[in-house]
C-alpha cells in the first residue's frame, strides 16, 4: 500500500460484477484506493468468492439473522467497517435499503452505482422502464448515498443509446458494460478531489 491509497469496503448482495470492475482497479498502484473489506448480506453471494479468490477480506452478515431488525443488522456492518480501517464505502450491487443509521454513519463516504440516468427511473426494473418511457439515452449514475433512495448527490453519469430492437437484457447489457467504466473513474476523481470537485465535474464524465 501507498501512502495515498485510503482504505475503501464493498458492500455487496450479488455476482459483484461492479465489484470486480473496483478490485481490478485498485490492482493499479496508481490508483487512489485500496479494498480492505467486502461485506455481503447474502452468505451465498458469489461476489464474495470472487473477492476471496482476489486475496482480500471478506465478511457475510446475514440480514436473515436479525429478525429484520435494519438497523441491529447495519450496526453490525459499521462495526465491521470500522474495525477494517475503511473511510470510505461503495455499494457495488447492495440490494438492501439502508436506514438512516448507516447512511448518516457514513454522510459523505459512502457512494452507489445505479443503473439509469437519475433521477430518471430511481429504484428497480429501470432498463423495463427506460423502454416503456421511450426514451432515447438511458445509462448509470454514481452518487453520494442519502437517506433517499437514489437522491443523493450525483458525482458522475454514462450515457448509452436507447435502440429500437433493445430488450431489458440488452439495454441492461450494455448499461453495465458502462458501469464497469463509470465507477472507477467516480471513485479515483471522489478520492483525489473534494466530493464538491467532483461534483462540479460530474459533466466530464457523461458519455
Amino acid at each position: 500500500m501507498t501512502a495515498h491509497q485510503t482504505p475503501v469496503a464493498l458492500l455487496l448482495s450479488g455476482r459483484g460484477s461492479n465489484a470486480t470492475a473496483l478490485i481490478r482497479a485498485c490492482e493499479d498502484p496508481d490508483f487512489p484506493a485500496r479494498i480492505c473489506l467486502v461485506i455481503s448480506n447474502n452468505p451465498d453471494a458469489p461476489g464474495l468468492d470472487m473477492a476471496r479468490s482476489a486475496g482480500l477480506p471478506v465478511k457475510a452478515i446475514d440480514h436473515r439473522l436479525f429478525k429484520k431488525d435494519r438497523e441491529a443488522h447495519e450496526r453490525a456492518i459499521d462495526t465491521c467497517l470500522r474495525e477494517s480501517g475503511a473511510e470510505a464505502v461503495c455499494l457495488a450491487g447492495y440490494m438492501r435499503l439502508l436506514t438512516p443509521f448507516l447512511t448518516q454513519a457514513w454522510a459523505g463516504k459512502m457512494l452507489n452505482i445505479h443503473p439509469s440516468l437519475l433521477p430518471s427511473f430511481p429504484g428497480l426494473h429501470t432498463h423495463e422502464r427506460a423502454l416503456e418511457a421511450g426514451v432515447r439515452l438511458h445509462g448509470c449514475t454514481v452518487h453520494l448515498v442519502t437517506e433517499g433512495m437514489d437522491e443523493g448527490p450525483i458525482l458522475g453519469q454514462a450515457a448509452v443509446p436507447v435502440l429500437p430492437t433493445d430488450t431489458p437484457e440488452i439495454l441492461g447489457a450494455r448499461v453495465l458494460r458502462q458501469e464497469h467504466q463509470l465507477y472507477p473513474t467516480v471513485l479515483r476523481h471522489f478520492l483525489d478531489k473534494s466530493a464538491a470537485s467532483c461534483q462540479a465535474e460530474a459533466a466530464l464524465l457523461v458519455g
